[in-house]
């Protein structure tokens, strides 16, 4: 547990930088792409955190990534991943993925639906050791999400049922909250929260929206609670530890 004070920078959503196409709505917490800021590159070892809406029948066409560990979660529709090292998957809400680029790899990553829009959040994380063999990996978590309180989606400390990634300090974890439920957030040197679907009340800060994101320094558990009169909430927390 963090010994120091924690700190609380909240980021709305309306702040973020956005990307939009005929095939695509991004939002993006961090630089991203042609939108830069100096004071706005990331948060601990958390370089992107994009919520993407791609259209039926289109996607991100084959392009390459090098030591980056990319972690993917579907909120809506489904998404098809195929890679230069022949792995193909299919993930839909309750999926987890997780690609390691390691020293260099090729995919693409398409909606293969003909009617349904994909929404998704994909996060990049900094490995702890470059130029590893590149991998992939998928798990389906939607089961132990349904019984409530965080469940860890990815991992490099080897939680049982996440996706393994290659970075010690850091755990994902997600939530679905009924009206009313409460969490405690991870005890750690930081916590990235992302609001996925809200409102939620987060101690210490107040109210926050879908799409609105906190970066916690020293976090020491601050209850994020889903308003009993409203429709839930789904978050995602980014835990780092030194």
């Amino acid at each position: 547990m963090p010994a120091s004070e924690p700190t609380i920078d909240i980021r709305r959503a309306a702040e973020r930088f956005a990307t939009r196409t005929s095939w695509l709505n991004s939002r993006h917490s961090f630089s991203f792409g042609g939108h830069y800021d100096p004071e706005n590159t990331h948060f601990g070892l958390l370089l992107v955190s994009n919520d993407d809406i791609v259209q039926p029948g289109s996607g991100f066409l084959t392009h390459p990534h090098r030591d980056m560990e990319i972690v993917t979660w579907v909120l809506e529709g489904e998404l098809e991943h195929k890679d230069s090292e022949g792995h193909t998957g299919v993930i839909v809400p309750g999926d987890a993925q997780r690609m390691s680029a390691g020293r260099g790899i090729y995919h693409s990553e398409i909606n293969p639906s003909g009617q349904t829009p994909v929404r998704f959040i994909q996060m990049w994380v900094v490995p702890d050791t470059n130029h590893l063999d590149p991998s992939y990996q998928d798990t389906h978590i939607a089961a132990e999400i349904a019984h409530g309180g965080w469940v860890p989606v990815a991992s490099g400390r080897g939680h049982d049922g996440a996706v393994r990634i290659h970075q010690r300090h850091a755990t994902l974890w997600v939530a679905r909250l009924k009206p009313g439920e409460a969490v405690g957030l991870p005890g750690a040197d930081g916590v990235h929260l992302y609001v996925a679907r809200g409102p939620v009340e987060l101690e210490g800060a107040g109210r926050l929206e879908e799409g609105d994101a906190a970066r916690i320094v020293a976090s020491d558990g601050q209850a994020a609670t889903a308003p009993a009169d409203g429709p839930g909430a789904e978050i995602l927390a980014w835990e780092f530890r030194a």
